[in-house]
This record gives structure tokens, C-alpha cells and sequence, in this order.
């Protein structure tokens, strides 16, 4: 080649040099992005590989050819059956066994064991009578036999259901008296006792006036409040409300200072451990504080 022809070559590779790097790289790429990897699956592997471990009550010389299952000695073709399958528990099959309900059950034997005694009792007064007669009439219907494991859970669902209603009626007896006073009649020995603590709560709530209402705000809620036998008060409940948050504290806040109350006298204790009644409270223009019996 002459130099003039090298000199070409030389210059036509410098012009084309970076399109023909581009062109290598594309077909490098190209390449590399045709290949493909793929990683076995972890689960596959060990899924086929898994073995079942059983026990088995026998062994044979040599070990199986297939074996299906891992155990703890060597037992090729074991069994009792032709069929392609294996036991899964060693155990034999228990019975099913369906408790009933106690008491009704219980209460079926007593009426199976209370009809065969009236059966006897029929066969022995029935002996004065014709002979033939008599034993075709006292003949008893099968019944069941009694086993004493009857008679003993027959004894304990008894006793079961002695004891919850012993229990139900002990609750009953140890709930708390409760009475309600009503605005429409109330008993002397009641009116008595609501004076008093009518008396205390005026006292206490017109010396103890909330100076935030004192010529400001006046009106009237109705509450019903709870007491217990020594006096004690066992609730506070608004049920209508003066439209005055201050007046509505202020009631509240007068009955718990006023507390504690005049323990139950005799009469009411009796039969009385908590006394419910309902009372109306009047904030006046007067600044001072009236009560009155009141409707819930």
C-alpha cells in the first residue's frame, strides 16, 4: 500500500472514530442484555427433597430400595394391607363420646326409677285379686338399670342446682332496701326526716350563696338525690337544669358541704337501707336558697 493510500486510511478512521465506538458499544450491550440468569427456587428444592419422619414397631434386614419416608430403623414393604397408604397414628380409633345435659338426665332416671316404684307398689296391693288377672295386669315395662354412677350424678346435679339457687337467693336477700319518695304522698315517718334535711339544706345553701349568681342570676333545677341508712350521700343527679351552669354547681356543691345527714331513724331503717327522693331548688332574688318536693 502506498503512503498516499495509508495516508487515507488514517484519515478516514479519525473522521468515522467515534461512530464506529458508538456502533461497537450498542452491539456490546446488546449482547450482554440477551443473556438471561435464574437462581433455582429454594422452596422447589427442598419441597422435593422432604421427607415425612414416622415411627414403626418393626424392622427389616435391609433398607428399601424407594424409601417415602424417614424413620427410625429399616422397614421395607411393613404392614398389615396391600394398599398404597400408611397409618398415621399408632393409637386405635377412640369412640365418640357425647355428654349430655347432667340434670335432665338426671331427671329422666328419677322418673324412670319413681314409675318403677309405683309399678311395684300396684303388683303388691293387686295380690287379693284374681291371680291370673293380677299378673297380667302388674307386670312392669322394662326399664333401664340403675347403676349406682346414676344414682351418684343424679346426687350431684341435684346438689348443683340446691346450690345456685341457694346462691340466687342469698344475693336477693343481701341486695341493699332500696324506696322511693315520690312528690304525691309521702309517709309520716318520711316527712319528718325530708323536713330536717330541708331545714339543713336552706341553711347551708343560703350562707354559702354562690357570689357569682348574687344579684345576677336566679331560677330553679329539679335533682334527685340518694342517702344512705347512716347518711351518707350515694348520689347526685340533675334532671332539670336551671340553664345556669353556676346555679347547677352551686346545688351540687350545697349537698355535699350539707353532708353528712341524720342517720335513718328506726322506723326508716326497718326496711329502708337507701332512700331515693327528688327535691326542687330555687335560687330566690333574695340570694337565698328554698326547697321544695319536685317531679323528676
Amino acid at each position: 500500500m502506498s503512503a498516499g493510500s495509508r495516508e487515507m486510511v488514517v484519515r478516514w478512521l479519525a473522521t468515522h472514530a467515534l461512530g464506529l465506538a458508538l456502533a461497537a458499544s450498542l452491539l456490546l450491550h446488546g449482547l450482554l442484555l440477551s443473556l438471561h440468569f435464574s437462581y433455582p427456587d429454594p422452596s422447589r428444592v427442598i419441597k422435593d427433597r422432604a421427607f415425612d419422619i414416622i415411627l414403626v414397631n418393626s424392622r427389616s434386614a435391609r433398607a428399601p430400595a424407594d424409601a417415602q419416608v424417614q424413620a427410625q430403623a429399616n422397614l421395607d414393604h411393613g404392614g398389615n394391607t396391600e394398599q398404597d397408604r400408611r397409618a398415621r397414628t399408632p393409637l386405635p380409633a377412640t369412640p365418640r363420646h357425647q355428654v349430655g345435659d347432667d340434670l335432665e338426665h338426671s331427671q329422666k332416671r328419677v322418673q324412670a326409677l319413681e314409675a318403677h316404684q309405683q309399678r311395684l307398689v300396684a303388683q303388691r296391693e293387686s295380690r287379693t285379686m284374681v291371680a291370673a288377672k293380677a299378673e297380667k295386669e302388674a307386670q312392669p315395662d322394662p326399664v333401664h338399670n340403675v347403676s349406682g354412677r346414676d344414682l351418684a350424678q343424679s346426687a350431684l346435679a341435684m346438689a348443683r342446682l340446691e346450690g345456685e339457687i341457694a346462691k340466687e337467693l342469698d344475693d336477693y336477700n343481701k341486695r341493699p332496701r332500696k324506696r322511693f319518695i315520690g312528690a304525691s304522698a309521702v309517709e309520716y315517718r318520711d316527712a319528718q326526716y325530708l323536713d330536717e334535711w330541708r331545714r339543713k339544706i336552706e341553711h347551708v345553701g343560703t350562707l354559702n350563696y354562690p357570689e357569682a349568681a348574687r344579684g345576677k342570676l336566679y331560677g330553679n333545677l329539679v335533682m334527685t338525690v340518694t342517702l344512705r341508712s347512716d347518711g351518707t350521700v350515694a348520689g347526685i343527679e340533675i334532671n332539670r337544669s336551671s340553664g345556669h351552669r353556676i346555679l347547677d354547681d352551686a346545688a351540687r356543691r350545697i349537698v355535699a358541704m350539707a353532708a353528712p345527714f341524720a342517720e335513718f331513724p328506726p322506723a326508716i331503717r326497718h326496711d329502708t337501707d337507701i332512700l331515693t327522693f327528688t327535691r326542687t331548688f330555687n335560687f330566690t332574688q333574695r340570694d337565698s336558697l328554698e326547697t321544695k318536693a319536685g317531679k323528676r
